[in-house]
């Protein structure tokens, strides 16, 4: 057969559902192998909301996310989201066109490097040279994007080689179990938790799995021990529970952080260096142990006591199966820095100054959403509001990023959220600038007939950036820009345009877009020029009660 037609039938042995992207000439072999397949292909208007789209399936479905160009330019336009699943462990493949490799007939005209610019940002890459290399490359591809830790991976496919004629058969998948940690960690981990005073626990990135998710609910409902949850952890653990502690959304001395110091073990479960690091080791600090599929990394800030490196669902299960709760463990001092946490939300969750508050916005699109409704994030000042005060009760229901922390991933990823789960509610919050980044998207959301909604806090500005450019003390400058009108620009596409004028209009105008079908955009001002007062200042005086 075609070799082309060969490599989409490798992609339907991995399952592939979809391929978002955009083809060119070099992919006209390809994308007629697509036409004939299972294969939907999702034509998105940017390169980069292709690779958004793949990663966030990646994400969400744990499966292999694939998207699609054509070479040079449209190869180059994936770089960030390579970047964006790599440092997020997203699975995903890049499937890039090239000019053909055996013969050439117009020098390097758009011809750059693909492979080796790939190199840095990917977990594999290469390049096709042989139609008969197709079942073994693909495989392979899939096979490290998978493992974890999870990633992107890279193909190029030459306009020759995806021509060429080939009988090889495919390669099918094999059966991977991962490695047990050992016995002999698993009892020196229980030993050590049941000797402390106030152990903690804290989930990252790496336990956000379903199975692990489970493991971790047995283990606090057997145990009793609270727990605090990473950016990009949140959600793997009810945070309604009573034992949910708060999430490390700030660098330092929010009240979470206060409990993370009267800890005198933290079990650090599924710890990611991509995130920022939910709390700094010294010589006086608490003990720590590592739980994770890999080893840790030595720094001057983290230096474990103990590592359990092998399936943290296993891990967890086990020291939740040898573990006994203990008459000395006390949480007194962390219940009492949980309660002053809360109070201080409620402080500003009510206020109905507009432009809107932040803490009051998500508090209201907590109130809309479901609690398996899913939530995309935008990258700006608003994300750590959402980390720190919107409670996720289930896995993969909050979705941000702290990882690459990249502007214009908030609607793509929406609309892949809506693909895998079409019967849950999807609302994406945006700010202006990052909207603005990959606003194109509307006209492909629109096409594929999705009911999303968008919501874009707008202040004409890169509110984070000015927030610390101000923080450091130097004068406005740079920042400051003009949008346009957002009702009307969303009506341009076919969406439904809506302009909130006040602060209790937001909850019944979300309400209702969540329940009428088609793709909706909010245009909502919002003031952050109150961050200081209502967050930092606050902070420091509750805290002071807790000395």
């Amino acid at each position: 057969m075609k070799a082309s037609d060969l490599f989409v039938k490798a992609l339907e042995a991995e399952g592939v559902e979809y391929v978002f992207g955009i083809p060119g000439e070099e992919n006209l072999d390809l994308l007629e192998s697509l036409r004939h397949s299972s294969i939907k292909l999702v034509l998105t208007r940017h390169e980069q909301g292709a690779g958004f789209m793949a990663a966030t399936y990646g994400r969400l479905t744990g499966k292999v996310g694939v998207c699609l160009s054509t070479l040079g330019p449209g190869a180059t336009n994936l770089v960030t989201p390579a970047a964006y699943a790599q440092l997020g462990a997203m699975p995903m493949l890049m499937i890039t066109g090239q000019k053909p490799i055996k013969t050439s007939k117009q020098g390097r005209f758009q011809v750059i490097n693909v492979v080796d610019m790939m190199r840095p940002i990917t977990k594999y890459t290469t390049q096709v040279v042989s139609g008969d290399r197709i079942p073994s490359v693909v495989r392979e591809a899939f096979r490290v994007a998978q493992e974890e830790r999870p990633g992107a991976v890279h193909i190029e496919l030459p306009e020759d080689i995806a021509a060429e004629h080939t009988s090889m058969p495919l390669i099918p998948a094999s059966t991977v179990r991962r490695p047990l940690a050992e016995y002999k960690a698993i009892n020196k981990a229980v030993e050590m938790i049941e000797q402390a005073r106030s152990p903690v626990l804290v989930i990252g990135a790496g336990a956000n799995r379903k199975l692990t998710s489970k493991m971790l609910t047995e283990f606090v409902a057997k145990t009793g021990i609270p727990f605090v949850t990473t950016q990009m952890g949140k959600g793997v653990l009810d945070e309604t529970h009573e034992l949910f502690m708060g999430n490390t959304a700030l660098s330092d001395g929010d009240f979470v952080h206060r409990v993370l110091k009267a800890a005198d073990l933290i079990i650090n479960v599924g710890h990611d260096v991509v995130e920022k690091p939910p709390f700094f080791m010294n010589a006086d600090s608490a003990k720590v142990i590592h739980v994770n599929f890999a080893s840790a990394s030595v720094d001057p800030v983290y230096f474990p006591q103990l590592e359990v490196v092998g399936d943290i669902a296993n891990s967890i299960w086990q020291m939740k199966e040898a573990i006994h709760s203990q008459a000395h463990w006390d949480f007194q001092f962390f219940s009492k820095a949980h309660s002053a946490y809360l109070q201080h939300r409620k402080e500003s969750e009510d206020d109905s100054r507009f432009p809107i508050l932040p803490e009051r916005f998500v508090k209201d699109i907590r109130r809309a959403m479901p609690k398996d409704g899913i939530v995309t994030l935008d990258n700006g000042v608003y994300k750590i509001w959402f980390a720190r005060n919107y409670p996720a009760a289930f896995p993969n229901t909050l979705l941000l990023d702290n990882a690459l922390a990249t502007m214009g991933a908030g609607l793509p990823s929406a609309m892949a959220a809506k693909m895998v789960y079409p019967h849950k509610p999807v609302l994406t919050v945006c700010g202006d600038g990052g909207f603005m980044m990959n606003s194109q998207e509307l006209e492909t959301a629109v096409r594929l007939n999705l009911h999303i909604v968008v919501v874009i806090l707008r202040d004409d500005a890169y509110g984070m950036i000015k927030w610390k450019q101000a923080n450091m003390d130097f004068p406005n400058f740079g920042l400051d820009y003009g949008n346009p009108d957002f009702v009307k620009y969303a009506q341009s596409y076919g969406a439904n345009g809506w302009r909130i004028e006040s602060a209790e209009e937001l909850l019944p105008k979300v309400q209702a877009c969540l329940n009428e079908p088609g793709v909706h955009v909010i245009d909502v001002p919002v003031d952050y020029s109150l961050n200081d007062e209502t967050l930092n200042s606050t902070i420091r005086e509750r805290s002071r009660e807790l000395q």
